[in-house]
C-alpha cells in the first residue's frame, strides 16, 4: 500500500538517513522524498514529506521507531494525492530558480511535485524539466496548474501540459 508521511527533522547532518532507517527495516520501498531544508517549521525543524510503499500493518512500528529517534511524525497514513499530471517546463529552468518553482506548488498543501527530471543541453542553452504533479482532487490540480502557468509567465518559461504517459 502506498502511504504518505510528514516528518519534522532537526537541521543536523544524518537526520534524513535516521528517518529512512525504520522504513528500510520495515522493508518499505521509498517512492519519493521531498526535503525542504531551506524552510523551517515554527519549531525550527525541517519539514520532510515521504511517500512509501509498505504493508500498512507496519506503519505504527515505523512511527514508534521514528519517535524514539526524536523525529516528529506530523502525519502518517494513506496517500492523499489522487490526481496526477505531467508537465514540461522549457527555458532557463535552473537559472530561474527551479527550487522556488517546486516550492510554490508544494507549499499549497493540496498539491506537490512528486517527480522531476532535468535536461541541460548546454550552459547557455535553454533547459527542460519534466515534472509530475499530484493533487488531492481535480479542482486542486487545476489550481496547481494555474500557479505553474503564472510562475512560467513570470520566469519566461514555456509550460507544456499535460504530458500523457501512455502515448
Amino acid at each position: 500500500m502506498r502511504l504518505s508521511m510528514e516528518l519534522e527533522l532537526q537541521d543536523v547532518p544524518g537526520q534524513l538517513l535516521l528517518a529512512l532507517q525504520p522504513i528500510r527495516d520495515a522493508r518499505g520501498n521509498i517512492i519519493s522524498v521531498v526535503h525542504h531544508r531551506d524552510r523551517k517549521t515554527p519549531r525550527g525543524t525541517v519539514p520532510v514529506r515521504l511517500i512509501v510503499e509498505m504493508d500498512r500493518s507496519k506503519l505504527e512500528g515505523v512511527k514508534r521507531d521514528l519517535e524514539k529517534s526524536g523525529i516528529v511524525v506530523v502525519r502518517a497514513g494513506e496517500e492523499r494525492f489522487i490526481e496526477e499530471v505531467s508537465v514540461i517546463l522549457v527555458g532557463h529552468v535552473l537559472d530561474s530558480d527551479l527550487g522556488d518553482t517546486v516550492s510554490r506548488i508544494d507549499s499549497t498543501g493540496y498539491a506537490e511535485v512528486m517527480d522531476l527530471s532535468l535536461s541541460m543541453p548546454g550552459v547557455d542553452e535553454p533547459s527542460s524539466a519534466y515534472m509530475k504533479i499530484r493533487a488531492t482532487g481535480k479542482e486542486e490540480m487545476q489550481r496547481a496548474l494555474k500557479i505553474l502557468r503564472e510562475v512560467g509567465a513570470q520566469k519566461k518559461l514555456l509550460v507544456i501540459e499535460p504530458v500523457e504517459d501512455d502515448l
